[in-house]
Parts: C-alpha cells; sequence; structure tokens
C-alpha cells in the first residue's frame, strides 16, 4: 500500500513539474520556460506510512508541488488525528508514541504538534469569542 501510494505521489509530482516547466524530461520545445536540475527527496508521514518523493528542482526559479504543503510532513488525516488526540488531553509528547504507532516510524516532534494544534487554539479562541449579539437569552 505504501509502494502504491508512493508510486502515485511521485506521478502527481512529476506530471505538475512537467506543466511548471513546460516540457517532460528529456524534451526538447520551445515552449519550456526553466531546465530541470536534479531532484531532492522529501519525508511524507501518511496514514499509510512514511513515503518519500523525489522533487525535481529547476535550473532558474523554484518549483514545490502544490498537492505537498511546503515545510509540512503531515497529511490531513493525521492532522485531524492529531487535533482529536489533542482535544483529549493527550500531551504533546506522547502524541509522537500514537503517531508511531499509527505506522509513521519517523514520529512526530512535540513542536510540530504544538504548531498543528495551534491553529485549533485560534479556531477555538474565535467561536468562544463570536458576537452572541443576534441571540436572545431569558
Amino acid at each position: 500500500m505504501r509502494r502504491l501510494l508512493g508510486s502515485a505521489l511521485q506521478m502527481l509530482v512529476d506530471a505538475e513539474a512537467t506543466e511548471h516547466i513546460g516540457a517532460a524530461k528529456h524534451e526538447r520545445t520551445t515552449a519550456r520556460t526553466t531546465q530541470r536540475n536534479g531532484t531532492r527527496e522529501k519525508l511524507v508521514a501518511t496514514t499509510a506510512g512514511d513515503v518519500t518523493v523525489k522533487i525535481p528542482k529547476t535550473r532558474t526559479g523554484s518549483f514545490f508541488p502544490s498537492l505537498l504543503a511546503p515545510r509540512r510532513r503531515v497529511d490531513k488525516a493525521l492532522h485531524a488525528v492529531i487535533c482529536e488526540a489533542y482535544v483529549h488531553g493527550v500531551s504533546t509528547r506522547k502524541v509522537d508514541d500514537l503517531v508511531a504507532a499509527l505506522g509513521i516510524e519517523s514520529g512526530i516532534s512535540k513542536s510540530e504538534v504544538s504548531r498543528i494544534c495551534a491553529t485549533l487554539d485560534e479556531e477555538v479562541g474565535a467561536w468562544r469569542n463570536r458576537p452572541l449579539d443576534h441571540t436572545w437569552f431569558p
């Protein structure tokens, strides 16, 4: 399952890179906007486990696939699990054990858990401070 997910992610990244560059790998065309210049590996934590994806580098400019969030290792399902654990009072350090039990060998740092949950704290704060002028209380 992990290998299949890795292949699918790699194909999507390569397709987006081809569109960004204007030409497929080793293709010569006048529509080309830049050249490929090697790859860099990105470790993506998914619910199926850690997947390594090769992100193409470009000679001029920069490229990062839209399906991966920059500087993020956690996919949306895992993000939801982390937020749910945080809401139920699981400490940020114990979330690492939970993530490891889900099959993510690299784990997750307590600072990354805090960063993920900071957005949750903002949403809860906004909800708690919402105006109640339109509601009548007896």
